[in-house]
């Protein structure tokens, strides 16, 4: 495959070059075979927003963010493209990535559910699960056997999620065990400990998951969908940071690209301006529906089938092509 010349969806020569100077050009062969194909490609389009995820995107397999990864988010910005993070994590776990990239813009924390300004920490939106709906599914949890983590926007009282216990949960066998111990070890302090959680959830959770293997995961996942049709936004993902997989557990129609389309209505933007990157199916609404969906070449095999574009590894500069790709856009 030969290189191919990305020149925008007009064709235009870059601005900046004075109107001589030669168009963006882009390698193909770096990247997916899929990309000639695909129209968003061949005719890149001119993007005003550019969504990514932290872990396995933005950041390495050292959960670091790399000097190529920083050098990619500066050339976007320098180039007048709003960029902006949507991710998994918690609030206060994703405050500080976004602040190292000089970053005070909305932040899409928890899969969607929650929207704050790093600024002041105001708190811009926060999903809302239906009545009675949130006391079921944890009641259901409980039954078989796991624990549930659920998630408050109490980032002012110093707290992040509620949990039935700390001391039982961290000393309890299983084999769901593993990945919820490294999670309470390290989180301990920002845990508020609800002994009758399962009884009575406190009012003002947003949002959850509970941990294990991914075959039990995804089996939860299933039969919480069945138990509560049309209620619940559900994905099991690999835990980036964690042994075992999570079942994430939101309410329904909550999803990063529902976070990302409320900031970019905000600011004026359509869903054909955004370019939206990531690696888990949690991701995919957002790469569905972004006017540019892009996988990172580490990414999920499902979500490399859904994608736009295929670009490197997060281990890989993957970051500098989808760059180049925004960039060529713009040209």
């Amino acid at each position: 495959m030969s290189p191919c010349r990305l020149t925008g969806v007009n064709g235009r020569e870059d601005a900046s070059s004075g109107g001589g100077g030669a168009v963006i050009e882009v390698d193909l062969r770096r990247y997916d075979s899929r990309m000639t194909d695909h129209p968003s490609v061949s005719s890149p389009p001119r993007v005003r927003l550019l969504v990514l995820d932290i872990d396995g995107t933005l950041t390495d397999s050292n959960h670091e963010v790399p000097p190529v990864a920083r050098a990619a988010v500066a050339r976007v910005v320098a180039a007048g493209v709003r960029v902006m993070l949507a991710t998994g994590r918690r609030y206060r776990d994703a405050l500080p990535i976004a602040r190292a990239l000089g970053m005070d813009v909305p932040l899409v924390s928890a899969s969607g559910a929650l929207i704050k300004r790093p600024s002041d920490h105001a708190t811009l939106s926060r999903a809302a699960f239906a009545p009675g709906v949130l006391e079921g599914v944890v009641r259901l949890v409980v039954e078989r056997g796991y624990e549930p983590i659920l998630y408050s926007d109490s980032f002012a009282q110093g707290f992040d999620f509620h949990c039935r216990s700390l001391a039982d949960i961290a000393d309890a066998p299983g084999v769901w065990g593993g990945g919820l111990r490294e999670y309470l070890g390290r989180n301990r302090v920002l845990a508020d400990v609800v002994h009758d959680l399962h009884e009575s959830p406190p009012a003002g959770v947003f949002a959850g998951f509970v941990m294990g293997p991914h075959a039990a995961m995804s089996g939860l996942e299933a039969e919480l969908e069945a138990a509560f049709p049309g209620s619940l936004s559900l994905h099991t993902i690999k835990s980036p940071r964690y042994r075992d997989w999570m079942c994430e557990i939101a309410p329904v129609g909550v999803t990063k690209w529902s976070g990302v389309c409320e900031v970019a209505a905000a600011w004026g933007i359509r869903p054909s301006e955004i370019c939206a990157v990531g690696d888990d199916v949690n991701d995919l609404p957002m790469i569905r529906e972004a006017g540019l969906g892009i996988a990172m070449g580490n990414a999920r095999p499902e979500v490399q089938a859904e994608a736009d574009v295929v670009v490197g590894t997060n281990d890989a500069g993957g970051l500098a092509d989808v760059a180049d790709l925004v960039l060529a856009g713009l040209a």
